[in-house]
């Protein structure tokens, strides 16, 4: 199991076995570089840790449990989490600030209590099987057991097809599941496993203080939280794609240190995706010492390596320059800090300000029905099909059916009638549907609410740990601390998003710090050119894989609407979303499912692979 994921600790390893529990990791070395193998006991051995992350409030919380009479015997954060369990037992989650997925062992209460970060910012499955608690960073991990039987989770692979992402409790293994953001488990023996979580944002608007002073405490947190992720004993750079949020990062790491700041970009040759020129214009700004690479086609040479780090089938094809401007960083640096987030907590995508015009067109109810039954009427990749259909929508129906990746009635073409059969009970938007219910009454802090569940550590998070640790990089997150996440919910909605645009308060605070132009452009995206990559040089490498015998062997999709896609797109039908969906899933089955592939072994990389984080098994 640690094997498989050497590349999230090439440094290191370390094993706790005993009668009844057996736990073990794979080391990174980012704080106590000598004194932090794990895994790490308390004093008279009876709690015991292995742990992934960084716990970036850790000198506060080892003072105070010193004070208490505790003894360390390191000087690493993994260390506060086995006397926090002595003082809080599961309740110490609620004292940490950073992100983490940890497994503590309680021999005398032959207790085993796993953790998640409150975001979900690190990675932690586990599964229940024949009477065993297993658990992993990696889905991988727990792949190498041989009593795992590797079967569809069909519930997983009909949200993956409708969001690109497999949900947030289950993975697409079935029988294999995440812990959530901010939950721990908790197991003892002949008890059933027992889910909880510990936190929650809570989105209440602050009325009495001014958007200025909003804005004044905004910038002070801010530069707080990136004060206290740059703690560590090896040189920390930055993703900087020359937008708002990842600006406002460097702009404030800037203030930390007296050496130049590493940054690193990427870009590509088709000017409408590269956003260089302003990665650029921040770097000279701030003097950091810049890094940037050219994306072309020929990219796809990775994919294999992809599919592997990735673990499960992923639908943002952003992974591809997130892989790639990780792989640049790891040449330079062992930790990194990106602007992840700014988005979600201060209104900052495009489709919030849809939603805000679109909340202002009401139609009639005899309108929106006629639109809504011509809609589903036309024929599916026609012109104005989706439009009209959506327009005759309302509600959340309306505002998710926008970001929908196949439609129901798509679903029953493209899917074999056995499988589309396996869908017929599942709505794979429920969940969904549920956190817009439960985040607020005011629409704009619902949908934010949405994507702190979902999109961001489904999507986003997902994404920059899995390409950055396929590198053995660490990514660290200053605009997620959940103390600025808590303070962003206090935000009142009307001054985070009007007709113009998002991230009033926000770029009122980044004002005088970041240039104009920075701040006052549109929001570009980590887009990928894959639409003009399919029909030219990797046309004929997604037609060969999806209409290959051995995909249509597993009897999963339908041949001929995978042709037709493949031909819509030809003809200049924008399904890069889709069709990336349907090959690194492909790609994955070949990978995980058609044959029990050894674990690759590979030796550390001295070039790009340092000693980072941990990987906890």
């Amino acid at each position: 199991m640690c094997s498989a994921i050497v590349h999230r600790g090439p440094d290191d390893e370390g094993f706790f076995i005993r009668d009844g529990v057996a736990l073990g990791m794979r080391r990174l070395s980012i704080i106590d570089l000598a004194m932090g193998h794990q895994p790490i006991c308390n004093e008279d051995r009876s709690v015991w840790v292995v742990f992934n992350g960084e716990i970036y409030n850790f000198p506060a919380l080892r003072q105070r449990l010193e004070q208490s009479g505790h003894r360390f015997s390191t000087n690493t954060d993994t260390e506060v989490i086995v006397h926090l369990y002595e003082e809080h037992g599961a309740d110490l989650v609620r004292h940490l600030r950073g992100m983490f997925g940890f497994a503590v062992w309680d021999t005398r209460r032959k207790q085993l209590v796993l953790g998640r970060d409150r975001l979900g910012i690190k990675p932690l499955y586990w599964a229940h099987i024949n009477n065993r608690l297993v658990f992993a960073s990696e889905l991988k991990s727990i792949l190498q057991l041989d009593d795992v039987a590797r079967r569809l989770n069909w519930k997983a692979v009909n949200h993956l097809f409708a969001t690109l992402t497999t949900p947030s409790s289950e993975s697409i293994i079935a029988g294999i599941h995440k812990l959530e953001p901010a939950h721990v488990l908790t197991v003892r023996p002949g008890v059933s496993p027992a889910v909880t979580r510990y936190w929650d944002v809570n989105f209440q608007p602050d009325y009495r203080s001014t958007p200025q002073d909003l804005a004044a405490e905004l910038r002070g947190r801010i530069e707080e939280s990136v004060r206290a992720h740059m703690i560590s004993d090896v040189p920390v750079g930055a993703f900087l794609s020359g937008g708002i949020d990842s600006s406002a990062v460097v702009a404030h790491m800037v203030r930390q240190t007296d050496k130049p700041v590493q940054t690193f970009s990427i870009g590509f040759k088709e000017e409408s995706y590269n956003e260089l020129p302003y990665a650029r214009q921040i770097a000279s700004r701030f003097a950091t010492a810049h890094h940037e690479m050219v994306l072309e086609p020929d990219v796809f040479s990775i994919l294999d390596d992809l599919i592997w780090h990735l673990d499960e089938p992923f639908g943002d094809p952003s992974a591809i320059p997130t892989y790639m401007v990780s792989k640049l960083a790891a040449q330079n640096v062992k930790v990194v800090l990106s602007g992840d987030g700014g988005d979600e907590l201060f209104a900052g995508y495009q489709k919030y300000l849809v939603e805000h015009r679109e909340q202002k067109l009401r139609l009639p109810r005899a309108l929106r029905a006629a639109l809504e039954f011509a809609g589903s009427r036309m024929p599916e990749g026609m012109r104005g099909r989706n439009y009209i259909y959506h327009r005759g929508l309302t509600g959340w129906d309306r505002y998710l059916d926008a970001s929908t990746l196949f439609r129901t009635s798509s679903k029953a073409r493209l899917f074999q009638p056995g499988v589309f059969a396996e869908f017929a009970k599942d709505d794979p938007l429920a969940q969904e549907r549920g956190w817009l219910a439960q985040g607020s009454d005011r629409w704009l802090s619902a949908i934010q609410y949405l994507d702190l569940k979902t999109y961001l550590p489904l999507d986003i998070l997902t994404k920059v740990d899995r390409m950055s640790m396929a590198h053995s990089l660490e990514v660290r997150v200053p605009l997620l601390d959940h103390t600025l996440v808590e303070f962003a919910a206090t935000i009142p909605p009307e001054l985070s998003l009007d007709g113009h645009g998002g991230k009033r308060v926000f770029k009122a605070a980044m004002r005088n710090i970041l240039p104009d132009e920075v701040i006052d452009r549109s929001k570009q995206g980590f887009g990928v050119p894959l639409g003009h990559w399919f029909r030219g040089e990797l046309e004929d490498f997604a037609h060969s894989l999806l209409l290959s015998r051995r995909c249509a062997q597993r009897e999963i999709f339908n041949p001929a609407y995978l042709n037709d896609l493949l031909g819509r797109h030809r003809r200049g039908r924008p399904l890069d979303f889709e069709l990336w969906t349907l090959i690194t899933f492909e790609l994955w089955c070949r990978r995980f499912l058609d044959a029990r592939e050894p674990v690759p072994i590979r030796e550390p990389l001295p070039a790009f692979e340092p000693a980072i984080a941990e990987g906890v098994a």
